[in-house]
């Protein structure tokens, strides 16, 4: 951010008391660092890259969310590589899917907005007051939304404040901001109907960390199956989905070979299924 007065020395603006919230600092003083808050004119916005299939389950040990590695746009598979699922703080991640390009600048934008929060309040946010602030964020969005450019996440966090310990939890938005905290488990994107009703039958909340990321990559498989924008694991060019697991520890993506020897395990198991397991009774 550019400073302002004499070379080298802050503006009187970083020096006046204020709000805790960056994005209403920018606002303030930097408005055209937000972007455009107004819609494209002249009717649906161009075709852009989007995200498709996200999701978050709970288990035994916090809260694991992925996502599929592909973006659509229209017809096309705009990118096969794309990394859906971004860390925001120690404890908490974000999985996107809509307008790529929105959601990543979003999503840069709450980075900074929780690290700003956490120095000038001197502690860090709660998981629900991260989860209002993003909404908030989506809210403003809503003029692009209404376009075409909408940006519907899942939030994911550990919370340590929680009563008997700490917890994961689950956030999903509508374009319009609001927030919902999922039970369980929940996903988002053009694939999530066939994905949740594959957790539907899989989710244990006393699953293990293994368990976990299995029934998340049989969602996704599952996903594939039915829904053309969404990414199966691509044996060929050795790129899988991204899982990541928020524990007490902190966040954590599993390393790609741990994500490569799990698909590779499930695929094998769908030569003999390839409906992919059923439920026990």
């Amino acid at each position: 951010m550019a400073v302002s007065g004499h070379e080298g020395r802050l503006g009187e603006e970083f020096f006046t008391p204020g709000t805790s919230s960056f994005t209403e600092f920018l606002a303030a003083h930097r408005p055209e660092l937000l972007g455009p808050r107004t819609p494209p004119q002249g009717g649906r916005a161009p075709e852009s890259p989007h995200g498709t299939t996200i999701l978050a389950l709970t288990y035994r040990d916090g809260v694991l969310i992925a996502g599929d590695r592909r973006a659509t746009m229209g017809n096309l598979i705009a990118q096969r590589d794309l990394e859906k699922v971004l860390p925001a703080d120690d404890h908490t991640a974000i999985a996107i899917a809509g307008t790529v390009g929105i959601a990543l600048d979003m999503v840069r934008l709450y980075q900074v907005e929780l690290a700003h929060f956490e120095k000038i309040e001197g502690i860090p946010m709660t998981l629900a007051a991260k989860a209002t602030r993003l909404a908030t964020m989506i809210r403003q969005n809503l003029g692009q939304a209404m376009q075409g450019l909408a940006v519907v996440p899942v939030l994911a966090g550990y919370d340590t404040t929680a009563p008997a310990g700490g917890r994961g939890r689950i956030f999903s938005f509508d374009a319009a901001g609001g927030r919902y905290e999922k039970s369980g488990f929940h996903a988002e994107g053009s694939g999530s109907p066939y994905a949740r009703g594959a957790l539907k039958k899989l989710h244990r909340p006393d699953m293990s960390r293994d368990e976990a990321a299995l029934a998340a990559l049989e969602a996704l498989y599952d996903a594939a199956e039915d829904d053309s924008a969404t990414g199966g694991p691509d044996v060929a060019r050795r790129i899988f989905p991204v899982v990541s697991v928020i524990t007490e520890d902190g966040y954590e993506r599993l390393a790609e070979t741990e994500t490569r020897r799990l698909s590779l395990a499930m695929v094998e198991r769908r030569h003999s299924r390839p409906d992919g397991p059923v439920a026990p009774v």
